[in-house]
């Protein structure tokens, strides 16, 4: 990833790879990644009041990174579509600060909207690609995560987008 180029993450993605242990991926990938303290409330703070493991991964992690949730002010940026939640409006705002940034987002509205703006954006499974592609993974190891991915409840990604996206890079 460019130096100059800002990675910002909503919810999604971060849950994702606490749930397969693979948060180190964004370190490799990315060197650095912002996020916005309403994702860091919703998904680390909320989710370690629920006693959910994930949040304890989540917040172990970003705390040996001294990754620090961020404040967005999103009063003036008319562009951001009222449907999307607190957290996908912080993170495109938070995004626009940026002069080149990539998102990294799961939920469909929030990423044309970041592509309606301009942004580069990349899912979940899209990270785990780009893993495979730096070689940070095997063929056989990705194929095990995508199918931990469409195997588990607490994950919501389409299996369908997932079995297609498998097959278009690893060619079965």
């Amino acid at each position: 990833m460019s130096e100059s180029m800002a990675v910002v993450s909503n919810a999604g993605p971060l849950m994702v790879l606490a749930k397969l242990n693979l948060l180190y991926l964004l370190k490799a990938l990315y060197g650095h990644v912002h996020l916005a303290e309403s994702v860091y409330n919703e998904i680390v703070t909320e989710g370690l009041r629920k006693g959910y493991e994930d949040a304890r991964t989540l917040f172990l992690f970003l705390n040996q990174m001294c990754w620090k949730p961020e404040s967005v002010v999103t009063a003036s940026l008319d562009w951001l579509p009222p449907h999307l939640d607190r957290g996908e409006r912080d993170t495109l705002a938070l995004a626009d600060k940026f002069s080149k940034s990539l998102v990294l987002m799961d939920e469909l509205l929030g990423r044309q909207a970041a592509r309606e703006r301009g942004l580069d954006v990349r899912g979940s499974l899209g990270v785990l690609i780009e893993a495979y592609r730096n070689q940070l993974m095997d063929g056989d190891q990705l194929r095990l995560y995508f199918n931990e991915i469409t195997r588990r409840r607490d994950i919501w990604i389409d299996p369908a987008l997932a079995e297609r996206l498998l097959r278009e890079v690893l060619g079965s």
